[in-house]
């Protein structure tokens, strides 16, 4: 824990324990995992991955993700982040605090999706 008795990011892995309620837990119908696009739900597994593997302290990850809707729940109705929005938002913070990767990596690869020159379907795709 850091001097504010928040989870730090160095702290020791936890395997991952999804909230069933509360303000990190994830969007559910009839008690399962609800997911708009495919990119939330690989955002989701990639996160709880990551956790399990022990890349980051779980706990460090929740307490972001709660910040993130905190913060989206502070915006104008219109501007408000989605869910998984705010759970990637989250996810990256971690990776860049980690080291694991950068900003500039995580730019980088959204565009490189964004454009086709990186499909998560087919790897190596042109």
């Amino acid at each position: 824990m850091n001097e504010a008795d928040s989870p730090s990011i160095e702290d020791k892995a936890v395997s991952p324990q999804i909230d069933a309620e509360g303000p990190g837990a994830p969007p559910r119908r009839n008690g399962e995992l609800v997911f708009q696009a495919p990119w939330e739900g690989r955002a989701f597994g990639l996160a709880v991955a990551l956790g399990d593997a022990e890349h980051f302290l779980w706990e460090a990850f929740r307490t972001r993700l709660i910040a993130a809707i905190a913060a989206s729940d502070r915006r104008p109705q219109g501007e408000r982040r989605a869910y998984y929005e705010s759970w990637l938002g989250a996810l990256q913070k971690c990776l860049v605090e980690r080291g694991i990767l950068t900003a500039a990596e995580i730019e980088d690869r959204m565009r490189q999706f964004a454009t086709g020159q990186r499909d998560i379907v087919r790897p190596g795709a042109p």
